[in-house]
């Protein structure tokens, strides 16, 4: 049973649990403490001392903006006003505090506050379902377009949109990527003759691909109906993070083994049954490790994508809370920025586990 578990741990990635249960037996006490103090003990010393860090550093800051207020409200109104500005930044009062880098225990408050907006704006969504519920179904009997709650997204919505955004855009770069790639890889003269304008395309800026897109969607879509921030926002996703599975896939069908490529003529296989049994098992590795790289770097762009395209997702969540410039705008940035990062750690995850699922069904198979 533990031996099976052990695999299960490996297997989803949380390999640093497997001293904890070889120790639970009773195997190698000395070495398996050894590992539960690296990959347990010391990670966990490095995340306290990091907040530790962040915790004086923010201090700093905050000390140092303190001190500069009371000293131009010394030099500008004298020492009566420099007064004022102490008692006031002592007292806690928002519209004197200092407005920088948040401290942890600020960042945790922030989060808890979007957590509770959030609960806030479901039970309205809800209420408003319920009491256009009857309204609605008039509406549409009649062939009318239902009542649409048009209140702002909470912090919680705004991760989903995205989430839905990248997975569109991911999914885009796949169809697009993939037999494309495919195609290229099989023929040395296609190979030679595109590879220039895949390099040319391939660094362009999310901006540029963005703006693109912005020109030809909304000129297909002026009298539509359909959520033309979305679209742009996917679309533009898809073709920025796409390369890297492209390239990939390409040098994946390119170098598959010769030899099976003359025991697939042996056989007398079509053009698809050598294409889906031989050349993309054989591809597999290399255009996962390309559909890793597009995740992330799908990831990455859609914040920057989001906040031009003016889609409700983190990017704009982000960009609303740096315009804002309320005193609490700075914690809820950073927030946004460590749901950004375990996000993306997470769908990284993701695929590698599924590459690992994929390689061992193949093993099995074989």
């Amino acid at each position: 049973m533990s031996d099976k578990l052990i695999k299960i741990v490996r297997f989803i990635g949380l390999g640093f649990l497997e001293p904890i249960i070889r120790l639970s037996r009773g195997e190698e006490t000395k070495k398996n403490l050894t590992e539960i103090l690296k990959k347990i003990v010391a990670p966990l010393a490095s995340t306290l001392l990091f907040i530790l860090l962040w915790q004086s550093g923010a201090t700093a800051l905050y000390n140092t903006e303190a001190e500069y207020r009371i000293e131009k409200a010394f030099k500008d109104q004298g020492q009566k006003a420099a007064d004022e500005m102490t008692a006031c930044i002592e007292s806690g009062e928002v519209n004197c505090q200092p407005n920088t880098l948040p401290s942890p225990s600020q960042v945790k408050a922030s989060f808890n506050s979007l957590l509770k907006d959030h609960k806030t704006i479901s039970a309205d969504k809800k209420a408003f379902k319920e009491k256009t519920a009857d309204l609605n179904k008039k509406r549409i009997a009649e062939g009318k377009d239902p009542i649409v709650y048009t209140g702002r997204p909470s912090f919680v919505d705004q991760i989903i949109t995205s989430i839905k955004t990248v997975f569109a855009g991911f999914l885009l770069a796949i169809f697009i990527a993939v037999p494309i790639g495919v195609v290229i890889g099989l023929s040395e003269t296609l190979r030679s003759s595109i590879n220039w304008l895949i390099q040319i395309f391939k660094p362009v800026s999310p901006v540029v691909w963005l703006l693109l897109v912005f020109m030809i969607v909304k000129t297909l879509t002026k009298d539509s109906d359909a959520d033309s921030s979305f679209i742009i926002s996917f679309i533009s996703v898809g073709l920025c993070s796409m390369w890297a599975t492209l390239v990939n896939t390409v040098m994946g069908v390119s170098t598959v083994d010769k030899d099976i490529l003359n025991v697939a003529k042996v056989l007398k296989l079509g053009p698809f049954q050598k294409v889906f049994k031989v050349i993309l098992p054989s591809s597999l590795p290399l255009i996962f490790t390309g559909l890793r790289i597009t995740l992330s770097v799908a990831w990455m762009v859609l914040i920057a994508i989001e906040l031009l395209a003016q889609s409700p997702g983190l990017g704009s969540f982000v960009w609303e809370e740096f315009q804002n410039g309320a005193n609490d705008s700075n914690s809820k940035i950073i927030v946004a920025m460590f749901v950004i990062g375990i996000i993306g750690f997470l769908l990284d995850r993701i695929m590698l586990t599924i590459q690992k699922f994929v390689s061992f069904n193949k093993n099995e198979g074989a």
